[in-house]
């Protein structure tokens, strides 16, 4: 603020505010010209003096006798860094940006004591020209008169508080809803989920306590849980835990199972929901007491949740079979599910379509199609199936990421055919009879007596082979204790045939199996 003299200051504040009487009362009390302060030195006049001077040059136009501007002189304002400021000694602060130190410079004179009333002269000003103008019009002028201060040093982004807030709303809401599932089961009432869930979300974890308790689970109970990393993104967040469950089973036995999950969540109407819920690592095939498996593939002979035929060793983009449904004993409460699908046999990819029985508790049985592309959960289509149903299933990449699923019931003649967008690394191509992976674990597998595969294949390195050309592999399910489940044929003399045969040894399900169908 420094620099601006005579009729530039005038003519800026007078342009600003209509209070010109006021102004150039200010004007005149405290803004005298330094080279007239040096000229005429000594005691000012009275208060009443510069009323008067002001009275006069204000109604009549001529010369201030102590000051060598007019009001209204048309002169051009001088860049105000080259003038001397009227609130400063010359001598003491310099208004140029100091370039080069002088070699030696002589002491400043003492101040002068006029500094309490050009002080008063600024303060009035403010005062004055801010009741004039508004908040609004001071900051104009302010902006004009003095300049602006200098950018602040670049600074490394740190976690604001509303970051730190979101991060512990969103640890919260999983706990919620961990919590909250607890509650849904063991209450039979789904309703407690709806806080923490998106519309999809909440319908997913429905199905999710449905199948968890066709599967004879009776208590679902969180043992721990530890977070990992959480990302935002604007309304949109990720966050990664991993879980400890524990499933208590209706014979008595209990099952445990330490899960990754990764949670989508979205803000909605200032609250985050989980969006979606996946178990990208849930794969737990174990080996064999006795290494069984060939060493041209690395398919393991023994899973906890699959038993048919696994391919590897080369591109799959085609994978196809047919199946008769089977019809599981009403009195024994599992699921069993039965699909073709590529990868997933040494990776964690794996898109799937196949069909699935469930025993309820009360003795029901149900049947539903399904499609499904890890780690995205289940999708039940609309294609009507039934015990004993002759089934067939074919996948088949089109075009890079562009699957075709066609799911055929040849007893009925009803179809359904989908296309689904999904990067698969078409490591493997698998015909298998499986124990779904349902919530927090591997569901109790039904005894669904015997599934018989026919016109078995696959399409490797762009050619169409039988499942022996396939050069496919057994896979036996086994229980926690080694124990047989289930247990395949060798393959049929046509080299497309099998079939899979449940063992009269109890499942009590938990634990973590290879890839397959996931309900939540």
């Amino acid at each position: 603020m420094g620099g601006l003299v005579g009729s530039d200051i005038k003519k800026r504040l007078l342009s600003a505010t209509p209070l010109r009487v006021w102004t150039e009362l200010i004007i005149r009390l405290g803004w005298v010209p330094v080279n007239e302060r040096a000229a005429k030195p000594g005691p000012r006049p009275p208060f009443h003096s510069f009323i008067t001077a002001f009275s006069a040059s204000f109604h009549v136009s001529r010369e201030a006798p102590r000051h060598p501007l007019t009001m209204f002189d048309n002169r051009p304002p001088t860049p105000w860094r080259d003038e001397p400021s009227p609130w400063r000694d010359e001598a003491v602060e310099q208004t140029q940006p100091v370039l080069a130190r002088p070699a030696a410079a002589p002491p400043p004179p003492p101040a002068k004591p006029r500094r309490r009333k050009d002080g008063l002269a600024l303060l009035l000003i403010g005062v004055l020209v801010g009741g004039g103008v508004g908040i609004g019009g001071a900051r104009a002028i302010t902006s004009q008169l003095v300049p602006a201060a200098a950018s602040a040093p670049a600074t490394t982004p740190t976690a604001t508080s509303s970051d730190t807030a979101a991060v512990a709303a969103i640890k919260d809401v999983i706990q919620q809803a961990n919590a909250a599932q607890a509650q849904a089961f063991a209450r039979n009432d789904p309703t407690a989920m709806k806080a923490t869930s998106t519309t999809a979300h909440y319908q997913e974890m429905v199905q999710v306590n449905r199948d968890l308790s066709n599967g004879g689970v009776t208590k679902i109970e969180l043992l721990n849980i530890a977070f990992g990393a959480i990302s935002l993104n604007g309304t949109s967040a990720a966050a990664t835990t991993t879980e400890t469950w524990r499933s208590t089973y209706a014979d008595g036995t209990t099952g445990q199972s330490i899960d990754q999950n990764d949670y989508d969540l979205v803000l909605e109407n200032g609250a985050w929901k989980i969006a979606a819920n996946t178990q990208p690592n849930s794969t737990g095939a174990t080996a064999p007491t006795q290494p069984q498996t060939p060493t041209n593939t690395t398919v393991q002979s023994t899973s906890r949740n699959w038993s048919g035929y696994a391919a590897t060793g080369g591109t799959f983009s085609s994978v196809s079979a047919t199946w008769i449904v089977a019809t599981p004993d009403p009195k024994v409460a599992g699921i069993d599910a039965t699909w073709v699908g590529i990868g997933g046999a040494n990776t964690t990819d794996l898109i799937q379509a196949g069909t699935e029985a469930t025993v309820n508790g009360d003795g029901t049985v149900t049947y539903d199609a399904w499609t499904e592309t890890l780690p995205q959960s289940v999708r039940t289509v609309s294609l009507t199936v039934s015990g004993g149903d002759t089934v067939s299933v074919a996948i088949t990449e089109q075009s890079a990421g562009s699957w075709l699923v066609e799911m055929k019931n040849v007893t009925t003649g009803k179809t359904y055919t989908t296309t689904i967008r999904y990067s698969s690394s078409k490591s493997s191509a698998e015909w298998i009879q499986e124990a779904p992976s349902v919530g927090r674990g591997i569901a109790p597998l039904d005894s669904f007596g015997t599934v018989k595969f026919s016109a078995a294949s696959a399409v490797v390195n762009g050619r169409t082979q039988s499942l022996s050309g396939a050069n496919a592999k057994a896979v036996t399910m086994t229980n926690g204790a080694g124990q047989p489940l289930a247990v395949p044929s060798g393959i049929g003399a046509d080299g497309a045939s099998f079939s899979v045969s449940r063992t009269t040894t109890p499942a009590t399900g938990g634990g973590t199996g290879a890839p397959g169908r996931r309900r939540g």
